[in-house]
């Protein structure tokens, strides 16, 4: 319930930001004037209440319920600070902002599926899982690389040519978009079965379980318990 608060009010707030923004409407706005650009106050506390968050998840991990995956999400949660606090010091912040909210769109669908899971719902949990699956490939198949990567990879280069951190800053995000193709390619598998067959089964020992992680490189991550699963049990804590 925590996470989809405030995944839902981080959204609303970056829609609301955004919407005034000139980026927004035209994205080649990210690098006129770069790196010379000013750092608005409501700027400033996006990156700053996104990075906190990722901060207090950081901290949770070591009083949380030990996991398997407590490694692998550690080193992701250094990733994803490290991501955030390289564009704000390189004052990537205005396509940072759109890299931020693109990603948030589809978090709090997750979370809203999970607090169904846990609550028995099971055909509420289906149809919010298909709805973020749906949302989950626009944004990371569709809108990320035709719209953020464009900018990242051409339009920055035409507008500004090369900047000292081009080649490490675009590495990362095409890192990501390969990310995205796979987990795109598990959600949709599952969520093609959920509609099928309306409850969908996993037989054996593997169980995907999907966890949000918002930043950069906001993924999920698998596990390995044993026992037989449905699409409502995708629920990580």
């Amino acid at each position: 319930m925590w996470r989809f608060t405030f995944y839902l009010c981080i959204f609303c707030y970056g829609i609301k930001f955004l919407w005034s923004s000139p980026w927004f409407w035209d994205i080649r706005q990210c690098w006129h004037s770069y790196p010379y650009q000013p750092l608005t106050s409501g700027l400033y506390y996006y990156y700053i209440m996104e990075l906190a968050f990722y901060w207090s998840l950081m901290f949770s991990q070591f009083i949380d319920i030990k996991r398997k995956d407590f490694l692998i999400m550690f080193v992701h949660h250094l990733a994803t600070i490290g991501l955030i606090t390289f564009s704000y010091i390189n004052n990537m912040v205005r396509v940072g902002t759109l890299i931020m909210c693109l990603h948030d769109a589809s978090d709090f669908l997750l979370e809203a599926a999970k607090l169904a899971n846990y609550a028995k719902y099971q055909r509420l949990c289906d149809t919010l899982f298909v709805i973020f699956s749906a949302v989950f490939v626009v944004t990371r198949l569709g809108i990320y690389p035709f719209w953020i990567l464009n900018t990242t990879f051409f339009e920055s280069w035409e507008i500004i040519g090369p900047y000292p951190s081009w080649w490490l800053f675009n590495g990362l995000l095409l890192i990501l978009q390969f990310l995205h193709v796979f987990w795109s390619y598990l959600i949709v598998r599952i969520a093609f079965k959920a509609l099928i067959r309306g409850k969908v089964t996993y037989p054996g020992r593997i169980r995907p379980r999907l966890c949000t992680l918002h930043s950069f490189l906001t993924s999920f991550l698998f596990s390995m318990p044993g026992g037989s699963w449905t699409v409502s049990s995708l629920a990580c804590v």
